[in-house]
């Protein structure tokens, strides 16, 4: 069978000895430590996923009994302002009238506007600013993916129209035409088509522009993209330095006293060649007269108009702005990160002649004191960074807890114990194991087509899934649109490459991780590297079991339901996810009747699994479960595989719903269980059942 499954006929055998079969323990544990197992897995009543984008609440739970299962230790851009403005001077007869920044000798407060990050929800629908936040950029990672999908499949049409044209005109002899030639060089920009998505639809956070702090948007936060920070309004404009609220905020009441137009927001990114960067003191460049063309030369003088006009306003009204910093990124699809470092005041203003000789307008800007520490140093980058080497690792108890069977190692580490212990004794798996008496179906056909199966318009696996693949490449690495009913990948039969975008679930482990012993949670994992939405982590493995087997295993919390059946027929409260309809009427027979509440077969990784074993449960996670199809059409012996659901940063953990619906845990005695949650969640349930 295809090392994609890895599944292997197993009589399950009592645990060996050895901690990590193969690996090494950095400190081995003491003898008498009782460490004690923490359930990592969804309940059978599931009641909604993690996903990209906000879903409605879910409907009433019709609970049933069900065994104790416990947790391991406690657990617009706006319009251009049309202002009047002292006429522009010509720049041939501009002076270098200079004149030096007034120093600051006082602290800087700002209290008419230090209540902003304290707001609460305005919404009043009882979610949290920073759960809204994070729905917002799932939204917008939802729009982006689609659209990416969408740009990929147009772009492969245009390639293929265009070999056909160029076959057509050699066969004939000609030349291509000037109208032609710019015809083959169509682009789009899925970033901003997602904005306006998100604009049609009303989903931008924050579309009034606001002075201060925006409530869920803390200091050091990081976006992606410029477009992530229209759809949030800390920065509503994809391509200009400076935000500023315009005319038409001047009839609003709280702001009947300033003078408009009035800065809200200014992006640092290196554009402008006379800007200079000391972290708690900016002189900033107003915008206008660069050539945009990433050479930071100024080809213009500038105009006190729109921001420049804006920023000397936002001096003599004295309200802060807040200050964004640019940097490089490897990671992020537009080449930068962008980091918030809090608010500034505009502490004075001047005109001088530029490097080039044109007239430019600067800004002194300096940090209002009593704010988070920055996280940027000039035009460093200096947040915190995961280690660089695994000997480096305080409180390293194992080196590698897989052993060396991962593409990366594994460390584990503990601060918290004294002395440190290792985690629990289990044989390290990469692939599901499977029990004796369970029958694994006969592998399905395949696709037919060559090398990689985006490049293929007709790919029968694309068919099974809805027409289109589920997942797009980003930098060679896939990424899943959305959360899916089942997902379709390629396999065995297939003809494809190993590394087609349809094998994405396939190509084992992307990031550099940690198992790290938490404070009230037990163990958990948390990410080395940045973790995109729609990546994929790894599958949940174990042995393979009927559910029945393991009914009276009071003691095992690592058991995983398979219950992608009864998701997809909204059982017991589960809400569906797209493409459920599409693919239940073309299952196998006996799956066309209702399905059994309970999910029949499960995931043991009590004694034999993988990391995922180790990952925490949260009421706001930022992985949520996806079944996977490959081999075979079974949905009650999918895969079940973990995908991130937001980006993930660095030393970030790495958490799931585990799915518990509240009071749905009931004990041999008919009495309801309860267990308090500790995730720590801004919108915590408090319980974790």
């Amino acid at each position: 069978m295809e090392a994609t499954d890895s599944v292997a006929v197993m009589e399950v055998a009592p645990v060996p000895d050895p901690l990590f079969t193969g690996a090494t323990p950095a400190t081995p544990p003491p003898e008498a430590a009782e460490l004690v197992l923490r359930r990592s897995a969804r309940c059978l009543n599931r009641p909604r996923p993690a996903t990209y984008a906000e879903r409605e609440e879910p409907k009433e739970s019709t609970a049933r009994r069900a065994r104790p299962k416990k947790k391991r230790d406690e657990e617009n851009h706006d319009p251009v302002a049309q202002v009047p403005v002292k006429p522009a001077r010509k720049s041939a007869k501009v002076e270098a009238t200079e004149r030096k920044p007034v120093p600051v000798t006082e602290p800087i407060s700002c209290p008419d506007f230090a209540g902003a990050a304290e707001e609460d929800d305005a919404t009043g629908n009882g979610k949290s600013a920073k759960l809204r936040v994070k729905e917002t950029l799932r939204a917008f990672n939802s729009h982006y993916l689609h659209l990416v999908q969408e740009e990929q499949n147009r772009a492969q049409a245009v390639i293929q129209e265009i070999a056909a044209k160029e076959n057509a005109k050699k066969k004939g002899g000609k030349k291509d035409s000037e109208d032609e030639k710019k015809e083959k060089r169509p682009s789009k920009r899925p970033d901003l088509k997602a904005i306006t998505k998100m604009q049609e639809s009303n989903s931008v956070l924050y579309p009034e522009k606001r002075i201060g702090h925006l409530p869920g948007i803390d200091v050091g936060d990081q976006f992606y993209s410029r477009a992530e920070m229209v759809v949030l309004g800390i920065h509503s404009h994809w391509l200009n330095g400076i935000d500023y609220m315009g005319m038409k905020y001047r009839e609003k009441k709280e702001y009947e006293n300033l003078t408009f137009p009035l800065a809200t927001c200014i992006v640092m990114s290196g554009i402008y060649e006379d800007d200079l960067d000391k972290a708690d003191e900016i002189i900033y460049t107003g915008q206008g007269g660069n050539d945009l063309l990433g050479n930071h030369r100024q080809i213009g003088s500038q105009l006190l108009q729109r921001g420049n006009l804006a920023l000397k306003n936002s001096k003599d009204n004295g309200n802060p702005v807040r200050v964004i910093r640019g940097h490089t990124a490897k990671n992020s699809y537009t080449g930068k990160v962008y980091t918030y470092d809090g608010l500034y005041k505009v502490v004075d203003d001047w005109v001088q002649n530029g490097v080039q000789g044109h007239v430019v307008f600067k800004y002194k800007l300096k940090r209002i004191e009593g704010q988070p520490s920055l996280t940027t140093s000039e035009v460093r980058f200096t947040r915190a960074e995961a280690p660089r080497t695994i000997s480096e690792l305080p409180g390293l108890v194992c080196d590698d807890i897989s052993g060396g069977q991962e593409n990366i190692p594994i460390p584990a580490t503990n601060l918290v114990d004294d002395p440190p212990v290792a985690p629990p004794d289990f044989v390290y798996i990469k692939s599901l194991k499977i029990s004796k008496g369970i029958k694994i179906p006969s592998s399905c056909a395949g696709c037919n087509c060559e090398g990689d199966c985006a490049s293929n318009s007709n790919c029968a696996c694309a068919q099974r899934n809805g027409s289109d693949l589920p997942y797009v490449s980003f930098k060679n690495v896939g990424r899943l649109v959305e959360p899916k009913a089942i997902v379709f990948e390629c396999g065995a039969n297939c003809s494809c490459n190993r590394n087609c975008v349809n094998r994405t679930s396939q190509q084992g482990l992307q990031h550099r991780l940690e198992v790290f012993k938490t404070a009230s949670k037990g163990w958990g994992v948390r990410t080395w590297d940045t973790i995109l939405p729609g990546a994929p982590i790894c599958e949940y493995v174990g042995v393979l079991r009927r559910t029945e087997e393991v009914s009276g295993l009071l003691q095992n919390n690592y058991i995983f339901d398979i219950d992608c059946l009864q998701t997809m027929k909204g059982l017991d409260g589960r809400e569906k996810r797209a493409g459920s309809e599409m693919h239940l009427p073309s299952l196998h027979t006996e799956n066309d009747s209702e399905a059994p509440p309970a999910p029949e077969y499960c995931i043991d990784a009590g004694s034999i699994g993988n990391f995922a074993r180790f990952i925490n449960h949260s009421c706001n996670p930022n992985l949520f479960v996806q079944c996977v199809l490959s081999s075979h059409n079974e949905v009650k012996l999918a895969k079940v595989m973990l995908f991130a659901a937001d980006t993930i940063l660095p030393l970030q953990e790495l958490s799931y719903d585990y799915g518990y619906v509240l009071d749905s845990v009931v004990g041999e005695d008919g009495n309801t269980i309860q267990l308090p949650c500790c995730c720590g969640a801004p919108d915590c349930r408090k319980r974790l059942y």
